[in-house]
C-alpha cells in the first residue's frame, strides 16, 4: 500500500451470512457501514502492533480477511450497473478489530475498536482490469499457517457494485477511498475458546487474482 493514507476507509459489517451467524447477528437488510481511521493503514510485512489499551479489560484483538476496493474517479449517485467503472483497483486487507472497544468501549460504535494504529494492513492494489469478476474470488486467511477463513467473495450479501452504488448515494467517494467489503466466517472471537492475536503470531491473507498480505504481530514496546 502507498505511504499516502487514503482519504477515507468505509467498511461493511456482516456482509457474509456465515459471519453474521457466528457473531450472533441478524442478516442485514441494508449494508452495515462503519469507518476506520486512515492512519491505521500499514503495508504488507509491517507488524500489527497490540497497544496497551487493547489489554483493557482483556485480550481482544482479532483478524478479519477482506477484499478491499479502491475508488478511482470521484463517485456520487452511481448506478449499480456503472459502479465497477469507478473501481481503480483491488487489494487484500485485514480489518483488525479490538472486540471490546468495538462492542462496549465506545458507546456501541465500531470506529474506535477498528481504528488503532496498524489495524488496517493492506496489500498494494492490483488494477481493476485484472480482476474480471470481484464476486468470483477465493479468500483464505491463515494464522500461523493454520487456515482460519476459507470462502469466496460470491458469498457476499451485498456485492461490490451494490456497495459502491449505496455508499455513493448523496455522498461523494473521493478518489483513493477504500471500501472494505466484509469478512467471512472464521474470526477468532467466534471460536471456542476465542483465539485472539498475540505477539509472535503471523497472519496471512490470500485472495486469488489479487495477491497476498502477510503481517507479524508484536506488542507495543
Amino acid at each position: 500500500m502507498s505511504a499516502l493514507y487514503p482519504p477515507a476507509i468505509l467498511a461493511i459489517g456482516r456482509n457474509y451470512s456465515g459471519h453474521a451467524r457466528e457473531m450472533k447477528g441478524d442478516l442485514p437488510e441494508r449494508p452495515m457501514v462503519f469507518m476506520k481511521n486512515p492512519a491505521s493503514v500499514i503495508g504488507a510485512g509491517r507488524p500489527i502492533v497490540l497497544p496497551p489499551i487493547c489489554d483493557e479489560p482483556e485480550e481482544q484483538v482479532d483478524y478479519e480477511g477482506e477484499l478491499a476496493v479502491v475508488i478511482g474517479p470521484a463517485a456520487k449517485d452511481v448506478a449499480v450497473e456503472d459502479a465497477l467503472d469507478f473501481v481503480r483497483g483491488y487489494a487484500v486487507a485485514n480489518d483488525v478489530s479490538a472486540r471490546w472497544w468495538q462492542k462496549e468501549g465506545s458507546g456501541g460504535q465500531f470506529c474506535r475498536g477498528k481504528s488503532f494504529d496498524t489495524f488496517c494492513p493492506m496489500s498494494d492494489p492490483v488494477p481493476a482490469s485484472t480482476v474480471p469478476d470481484p464476486q468470483a474470488l477465493r479468500l483464505v486467511t491463515r494464522l500461523n499457517d493454520e487456515v482460519m477463513q476459507d470462502a469466496t467473495t460470491g458469498e457476499m450479501i451485498f456485492p461490490v457494485a451494490t456497495l459502491i452504488a449505496e455508499l455513493s448515494r448523496g455522498t461523494t467517494l473521493l478518489p483513493g477511498t477504500v471500501v472494505l467489503t466484509g469478512t467471512p466466517a472464521g474470526v477468532g472471537t467466534a471460536r471456542t475458546p476465542p483465539r485472539y492475536l498475540r505477539e509472535g503470531d503471523v497472519v496471512e491473507i490470500t485472495i486469488e487474482g489479487v495477491g497476498s498480505l502477510r503481517n507479524p504481530v508484536v506488542r507495543a514496546r
